[in-house]
């Protein structure tokens, strides 16, 4: 991979490099860089950081997306409503069976072209057909499945109500019903656990 060339640039490629980092990595705007810079000695103005960060970020983003390993070849799709400004959408997630988030996407929708979408948008971004995508029973898997050159399964009892997924998705890390997640829980008794499926469904990886 070819380095980055800052030819033409009157500051060197550490100083680019940070303000751009500053600014992607924290919420600032770039007169607030602008400041931080300033404070080290550097006098530059914040049009130049947003020409920086026009110019080499979309690049340094290109470059992390590639160094990045390929994520497991087992794929797991789930969706759940949500509200965004008070309209019905739906939340569709993808995580590798090791628990890597692949992508989210936000449809109005949850039909065949909505979950082709997601698993097309998938394919692109990692440049891989994944050995299998693993989903609950909803039909529009299956109808997207047909015209993609993937297995797909099931999983058991991934399927629940909207408002139980998005009161799990809410909770945070002192809920103990969240910190269960994956791990032995105390307060359900055993049987419970047997139904529950083997492989982490989506929201639970997520």
């Amino acid at each position: 991979m070819r380095p980055l060339s800052y030819a033409g640039y009157r500051f060197p490629s550490e100083i680019i490099q940070h303000a751009i980092w500053l600014y992607l990595r924290f919420t600032l705007s770039f007169r607030d860089v602008e400041e931080l810079l300033a404070e080290r000695g550097i006098d530059v103005s914040h049009e130049s950081i947003r020409r920086w960060v026009a110019v080499f970020g979309p690049m340094i983003a290109r470059r992390l997306r590639a160094m990045r390993p390929k994520p497991h070849t087992t794929w797991h799709l789930d969706e759940m409503f949500v509200s965004i400004g008070g309209k019905k959408m739906y939340l569709w997630r993808a995580v590798d069976a090791e628990g890597e988030v692949l992508d989210c996407l936000v449809q109005s929708r949850r039909n065949k072209q909505a979950a082709l979408r997601l698993m097309r948008k998938l394919i692109r971004k990692y440049r891989m057909v994944p050995a299998k995508f693993v989903t609950d029973r909803l039909s529009s898997y299956s109808a997207a499945r047909a015209e993609l050159p993937v297995s797909l399964a099931h999983e058991r009892g991934l399927r629940q109500n909207n408002r139980q997924k998005a009161r799990m998705f809410r909770c945070g890390d002192e809920s103990k019903r969240c910190n269960a997640f994956g791990q032995p829980d105390r307060h359900r008794n055993s049987s419970h656990h047997m139904l529950r499926s083997t492989t982490l469904s989506t929201f639970v990886a997520i």
